[in-house]
């Protein structure tokens, strides 16, 4: 068989495939879009900080994904009510210290959310893998934790000013309270 095309044929043809084209090319934006916007809503800062550390926003959603995705592999799990209770007195204890030691007080604050974190099922790991993988479900809280553990390991080696050791210490609450709180979906 032999096909004869005219002209206007010929140029319906290219239309119809460039409008096709178009719609797909839209079609891709626009999944991309509420991509970005659902990442940027679910994340909040963590998205903003995940783009600076990765160069591109495409990069930095590719991490996210991941983290998402590690994340649901994790075999994370609530406190039971005395794991709870446990955890609230030793903050209570660690809070009551801050007055009288509060250098000592904030790197027992570091370790009793390292310690929770463990207890929820959090793998040990770098903190920085950590606090990734804590971002998927509570990403409010997480500039606060890096503030306060950033403070907590420069106190051997720079001295932190009372005012940077008080607010280390409302930043450790500001997580804690999160993941002593049984889970609520993102």
């Amino acid at each position: 068989m032999n096909y004869h095309f005219t002209n206007i044929q010929l140029i319906v043809a290219a239309c119809v495939l460039i409008v096709v084209v178009v719609i797909a090319i839209a079609a891709y934006l626009s999944h991309r879009k509420a991509k970005t916007l659902a990442l940027r809503n679910r994340f909040g800062a963590e998205y903003d900080r995940a783009v600076l550390t990765h160069g591109s926003s495409h990069k930095a959603e590719a991490k996210l994904t991941e983290r998402e995705t590690r994340v649901e592999a994790l075999k994370i799990r609530e406190l039971s009510a005395t794991e709870r209770e446990r955890f609230v007195s030793e903050w209570q204890t660690v809070q009551s210290r801050f007055v009288d030691h509060p250098k000592a007080a904030v790197t027992e604050a570091d370790d009793l959310v390292s310690a929770l974190l463990e207890a929820r099922g959090y793998p040990q790991s770098s903190f920085e893998q950590r606090a990734d993988d804590v971002s998927v479900s509570y990403p409010r809280v997480m500039e606060n934790y890096r503030l306060a553990h950033a403070v907590a390991v420069r106190l051997g080696q720079v001295e932190a000013t009372t005012e940077e050791l008080r607010t280390a210490m409302i930043q450790y609450r500001a997580i804690f309270d999160e993941l002593v709180q049984a889970q609520k979906p993102v």
